[in-house]
């Protein structure tokens, strides 16, 4: 029983791997906060050479 428990267990953990990588999450890349600030000026400097370049 011990051994056919073990092969089992094995068998299923090698699935729930194979599983784990199908289905890869949903959620976003973290940014910290430094890096939202840059991005925020970044993004704003365009908009204001859009507008320069616009006139």
């Amino acid at each position: 029983m011990n051994r056919r428990k073990k092969i089992i267990t094995k068998f299923n953990q090698k699935d729930k791997r194979a599983n784990a990588k199908l289905h890869k999450s949903n959620k976003p890349v973290y940014v910290s906060k430094a890096e939202r600030e840059k991005r925020a000026l970044e993004a704003e400097q365009a908009a204001v050479q859009e507008q320069l370049s616009a006139e």
